[in-house]
C-alpha cells in the first residue's frame, strides 16, 4: 500500500518536473535541435499559463515600433512565440545597436571570475591606471580621471559626457548642447579613452556609449586577447550560439579601422549582430543568474546585480548596462524585471518572478545591411516592409513588455 503510494508520488514528481519552470532546462544548439517548443495554443495555456491572441496582440503592436523585426517569449524553458516581420529571421544577423552593451557587462563577470587576483577590490577597482590602460593616456587629462571605477564604467555614472537626458541625485537635466555619443565612432578606443568629464566620477549618470567600451578595453589588456574572442570561449560557445559576430566594416570612419574598412578592436559600446533565438540563450542565462547547465558562467552575484539598483549609479534606473524597474516606474511590470535596448527597436527582457524571457526583435534597413558583418544571410526577404512608416507608438519598450505580460494567466 504505501510503495504504491510512494510510486504514484515519485510520478507525479516527475511529470511536475517535466512541466518545468525551465529550473534545470537548459536548450541544445540549434544545430541540434534547440529549445523546447509548444504549437497549440491550448497546450501553451495549459503549460505556461500564456494566453496566444494576447501574445498576437503585442506582437501586432511591435510591427508598428520598427521597420523589420519579431516577438519572442520564452517561459518555463519553452519557446512558445516566435514569430517575425520584414527582414527579421530566425536567422538575420542584424546589428543589436547598444543590445551589445549588455554583452559587455557579461563579459566583465567572466573577466572578473577568470582573473580575480587583478580586481582585489571587485566593482570598486579604479580602472584608469596602468594595469588596465595603455601607457599613451598617461598623464591623464582629466585627474579626476583616476578615481573612476569599474562598477561605474559599467553603470554609466564616471561623469563621461554622454548624450541627453543626464540626470544628478534623481534630477532629469538637459544640456543645450550635448555631444554626439551614439554612433560606431564612440565605440573606438580614440574617441572613448578622450571623452572629457562633466562632473565627478560617481556624481551624475549619463548615457554614454563611450563608457561602455572601456570595459572592452579593459578585457582585451587582462585576457590577453579580443573581447570577440573571449566571448566565444567563455559565453557563446558554451551557450551553444550559431553563427554570430560583430558589425566590424566601418569604412566611413576617420579612425580606429584598418585599410579594409575593419575596426580593430571589438566594439564595447554596441553593433552585436546575433541570431534570434541565441538572444534568447543569452537571457535565459541571465534568468538563471549565470547558470548553464552545471556551469555557472557569469557569478551568480554580478548577474543578480545587472538586474537591480546599484550602488554605483544611485541617480537612474541603470545597473550594468540593464535598465531595472526596482521602483515600478511600468505598471503591471514585475519589479525585478530587466531589460537592455537598442537603436531601431531591439530590447531583451528578463522577467525572473514570472519565469519569462522576451526578445523584441527590431533593426532599421541599414542594421541588415551585411556589409556591416560580411556573415552570410542565409534567408530570403520577401520586401514587404520596403515602404513601412512608423507610426506613434509610445514608449515600445515598456508598452511591449506591459502587453506580453497581460498574456500571463493570472
Amino acid at each position: 500500500m504505501m510503495s504504491g503510494v510512494l510510486t504514484r508520488l515519485i510520478i507525479l514528481a516527475i511529470a511536475i518536473s517535466g512541466l518545468g519552470f525551465g529550473e534545470d532546462y537548459f536548450p541544445p544548439p540549434d544545430s541540434k535541435g534547440g529549445w523546447r517548443t509548444l504549437k497549440d495554443a491550448a497546450k501553451v495555456k495549459k503549460t505556461t499559463g500564456l494566453d496566444v491572441a494576447k501574445l498576437d496582440e503585442a506582437f501586432d503592436y511591435a510591427q508598428k515600433t520598427s521597420q523589420h523585426g519579431g516577438l519572442l517569449v520564452v517561459r518555463h524553458g519553452y519557446l512558445v512565440y516566435e514569430k517575425y516581420f520584414g527582414r527579421g529571421n530566425r536567422e538575420a544577423l542584424p546589428e543589436l545597436a547598444s543590445c551589445g552593451k549588455a554583452f559587455t557587462s557579461v563579459a566583465v563577470g567572466m573577466m572578473m571570475q577568470d582573473k580575480p587576483q587583478l580586481f582585489p577590490n571587485g566593482l570598486d577597482e579604479k580602472v584608469f591606471t596602468p594595469k588596465f590602460m595603455p601607457a599613451e593616456i598617461f598623464p591623464l587629462d582629466d585627474p579626476r580621471k583616476a578615481e573612476i571605477s569599474l562598477g561605474q564604467v559599467l553603470s554609466m555614472s564616471a561623469g563621461i559626457r554622454g548624450t541627453n537626458p543626464v540626470y544628478v541625485k534623481g534630477v532629469k537635466q538637459e544640456w543645450e548642447n550635448p555631444t554626439i555619443d551614439n554612433g560606431p565612432w564612440s565605440t573606438t578606443d580614440e574617441f572613448a579613452l578622450k571623452q572629457s568629464l562633466w562632473c565627478a566620477p560617481g556624481e551624475c549618470y549619463s548615457y554614454a556609449t563611450s563608457s561602455s567600451h572601456i570595459p572592452a578595453i579593459i578585457v582585451r589588456r587582462t585576457m590577453g586577447m579580443e573581447m570577440e574572442e573571449y566571448m566565444r570561449k567563455r559565453l557563446t560557445g558554451p551557450l551553444g550560439f550559431g553563427t554570430w559576430g560583430y558589425a566590424m566594416y566601418r569604412p566611413k570612419l576617420k579612425s580606429g579601422i584598418d585599410a579594409d574598412g575593419r575596426m580593430f578592436h571589438t566594439p564595447g559600446g554596441g553593433s552585436i549582430a546575433v541570431r534570434a533565438t541565441d538572444v534568447l540563450r543569452f537571457a535565459y542565462l541571465m534568468l538563471h543568474e549565470g547558470r548553464w547547465g552545471k556551469e555557472q558562467i557569469l557569478p551568480a552575484e554580478f548577474a543578480k546585480m545587472c538586474g537591480r539598483s546599484v550602488k554605483y549609479n544611485p541617480h537612474y534606473t541603470h545597473s550594468f548596462n540593464f535598465n531595472v524597474n526596482e521602483d515600478g516606474h511600468y505598471a503591471g511590470v514585475p519589479k525585478d524585471a530587466f531589460w537592455k535596448g537598442g537603436s531601431g527597436g531591439y530590447v531583451i527582457y528578463v522577467v525572473p518572478s514570472l519565469d519569462m524571457v522576451i526578445y523584441k526583435m527590431g533593426g532599421t534597413e541599414g542594421q541588415y545591411d551585411p556589409a556591416l558583418t560580411r556573415l552570410p544571410v542565409k534567408y530570403t526577404y520577401d520586401g514587404s516592409r520596403a515602404n513601412w512608416k512608423a507610426t506613434p507608438a509610445g514608449d515600445s519598450t515598456g508598452k511591449t513588455l506591459q502587453m506580453v505580460i497581460a498574456a500571463v494567466e493570472k
